[in-house]
Formats: structure tokens, C-alpha cells, sequence
């Protein structure tokens, strides 16, 4: 039996867990992926959680219900939580249906929801490009 490919990936970024669903998910993998962060959360003692959703085309309201509660349980368990990524054709189908993330953020990419997190944790903006050192003109 070959496995195919995660269906979520769950990285450690610092005291960030980045979550990626990477495909739809039915209700019993939504389940098992709320489970899963939820224990990762204490686990790596993490302060923030961003939610990347960018890879689906479509999101029901169990999978809606779904991350608002995971949100509400990283809450809970002492994280912040930011959803990523959702796709416009998903945003307009979630606003036609009153479907919505309730009171968890959204952010539009990963890098912003990094810098949101960076700004409610207090931990200081990823480092761009420059060497972080400034010079007298």
C-alpha cells in the first residue's frame, strides 16, 4: 500500500504551527486534522496558529464550523489563531450562504498572516531581505 500525498501538513515555524490543508477534506479528516493541532499546539507550546486554506476550491459549513472551533480550542490552549489563503470564489460562496469565520481572523497569504500574528504575539516582523543593519548616508 503506497501512501499518497498529506492531505494537511503541520509545520513548526519558531513558536508558529503553520497548518496547510492540501486538499478537501471530508468530515471524519476534518476531525482528525482539528485533533491533530490541537495536540500540536501543547506539544511545541506554540503561541499562534495560521490556517493556510489556499489550496481549496471549495469550503462547507462543517469544514467552516470546523476551523472556527479548532480556532476557538487554540484559543483556549493559549494560541492565536489566523485563516490564510481563502480563495475569492470560496469567499463570495461563504458570504452567499452566511457561511463566515465567526470571530477568527483572516489573513490574506501566509505572510500576512505572520506579520498579523507577529503584531498580536509582540514577536518582531520577519526578517526581509536586507541584512537588518543600517548605514549612516
Amino acid at each position: 500500500m503506497t501512501a499518497g500525498p498529506a492531505l494537511v501538513s503541520i509545520l513548526r515555524q519558531g513558536s508558529y504551527l503553520v497548518a496547510s490543508v492540501n486538499t478537501a477534506l471530508d468530515d471524519s479528516e476534518m476531525i482528525r486534522f482539528q485533533n491533530d493541532l490541537i495536540e500540536q499546539i501543547g506539544k511545541y507550546r506554540s503561541r499562534g496558529v495560521i490556517i493556510d486554506v489556499a489550496a481549496l476550491d471549495v469550503l462547507d459549513s462543517f469544514g467552516s464550523k470546523t476551523l472556527r472551533n479548532i480556532a476557538e480550542m487554540a484559543r483556549l490552549r493559549g494560541a492565536i489563531s489566523v485563516i490564510v489563503g481563502i480563495q475569492p470564489e470560496v469567499a463570495f460562496t461563504m458570504v452567499q450562504l452566511g457561511m463566515g469565520t465567526g470571530k477568527v481572523p483572516t489573513a490574506l497569504d501566509l505572510e500576512e498572516g505572520l506579520v498579523f500574528l507577529n503584531s498580536r504575539v509582540g514577536l518582531p516582523e520577519p526578517a526581509t531581505a536586507s541584512t537588518g543593519t543600517r548605514t549612516r548616508d
